[in-house]
């Protein structure tokens, strides 16, 4: 057996971003010392931009497709989505395709689900989010919360998010750049709460260009203009879910269970 872990993440060229995938892989070295760890970005855009800047990135397919040359036998897929949208679905159809070309003479697969995949996932992940809101947020400080958001039916995810989250603290309000609960479903929901500052925090794997743009940029259209538009003093968080411990290891433990999947122990 040569098993072999593959990290699949949107990606992103911000270094900080960077530096937070790198720690999540040494993460998934500590928990299986001497399985070897590979990495696919699944955004065609963030691939070409490193490669425009001479990073080298690999799609998932040209990375099952190396490990199939190197002889892998075993390989834990594991997504650093959210949700399980069509980026994730994009995973198996690559392990399909991968397999087809080679007459079904490929390593076994098992996928590493993301972070709000099952039903009983969602407590766990308002439950994790809750442990790392920020220490010096005061009484009466609304955290708001910016996931990516999909048309994908998987959006209802962070609707249930949202409602797990309220029941526990109601000035937790979780929002999305896509999907339905957008920037103007935050804003209305904020009428209703008390007006006092806003921790606004990324709910995505890491502080990419996302935050740095759409969530915390200059624009009169970010989330941090908008919402201090709106009278609201905005502190912003920058730490991504996979620089939280308490939110990583929801993913490592479904990475665990991939491996498990594939009668691969870990340390």
């Amino acid at each position: 057996m040569k098993p072999g872990v593959l990290l699949a993440a949107f990606g992103s060229g911000v270094p900080a971003a960077q530096r937070s995938l790198v720690q999540f892989e040494a993460a998934v070295r500590a928990l299986f010392p001497g399985v070897p760890v590979r990495w696919a970005f699944t955004s065609t855009r963030v691939r070409t931009r490193l490669a425009g800047e001479g990073v080298k990135t690999d799609s998932v397919h040209k990375a099952l497709e190396k490990m199939h040359f190197e002889r892998f036998t075993h390989v834990a897929l594991q997504s650093l989505h959210v949700t399980p949208g069509a980026e994730f679905e994009a995973l198996g159809q690559a392990v399909e395709a991968v397999c087809r070309s080679h007459g079904g003479q490929c390593p076994a697969v098992a996928l590493g689900l993301p972070l709000l995949a099952r039903d009983e996932d969602i407590p766990v992940v308002a439950a994790a989010i809750l442990q790392t809101l920020p220490p010096e947020r005061a009484a009466g400080d609304i955290v708001v919360l910016m996931g990516h958001g999909t048309s994908h039916e998987a959006d209802a995810r962070y609707d249930r998010l949202a409602a797990a989250l309220g029941r526990v603290d109601p000035l937790v309000v979780v929002g999305t750049m896509d999907g339905t609960r957008s920037l103007e479903t935050v804003l209305a929901e904020l009428e209703h709460l008390p007006p006092g500052p806003v921790w606004l925090t990324p709910l995505l794997a890491v502080a990419g260009a996302h935050v740095l743009k759409d969530m915390a940029g200059p624009g009169p259209d970010s989330w941090k203009s908008r919402l201090q538009a709106a009278g609201r003093t905005v502190h912003v968080v920058h730490a991504g879910a996979a620089e939280r411990p308490a939110l990583a290891a929801i993913w490592i433990e479904h990475l665990r269970q991939a491996m498990t999947a594939l009668q691969v122990s870990g340390g």
